[in-house]
């Protein structure tokens, strides 16, 4: 994928059983606060132990996008380039931002965050661009 566009992802992170509905409020607000259009994401990512909930499943195929499954390890490995940095996540998860780190690992080589995660209800959302896988 080098020399080509780069890859924009949006990152979520939610409380288990949080609606489809509410995660696509989230990641539109993440994409109207750092200015970019939600159509030019190019993949929606979480935590793997998130990744089954049916609202994101159903969040990315509104979007028409696909849902990368970020496992732990990686989440971890990036952890030290979050803006955000929740306790309570970290305590509970062992992370301390599902969103900015999954935005940040599917986004690939280079990546960077935009902006830091934006929140609402019980979801989160951040958006990273990079080189992709």
């Amino acid at each position: 994928m080098a020399g080509e566009k780069a890859v924009m992802v949006a990152g979520v992170g939610f409380r288990k059983g949080t609606s489809a509905a509410d995660i696509l409020v989230v990641v539109r607000n993440a994409c109207a606060a750092a200015g970019v259009d939600v159509n030019e994401t190019d993949a929606l990512a979480t935590a793997d132990f998130k990744a089954a909930d049916a609202g994101v499943i159903e969040a990315a195929q509104t979007l028409g996008l696909p849902l990368v499954a970020c496992v732990r390890e990686k989440l971890a490995q990036v952890s030290d380039r979050v803006l955000t940095r929740s306790e309570t996540v970290e305590a509970a998860v062992g992370v301390p931002s599902v969103a900015e780190a999954a935005a940040l690992v599917a986004a690939g080589r280079n990546a960077t965050l935009l902006a830091p995660r934006v929140a609402v209800k019980n979801a989160t959302c951040a958006l990273a661009i990079g080189d992709g896988p």
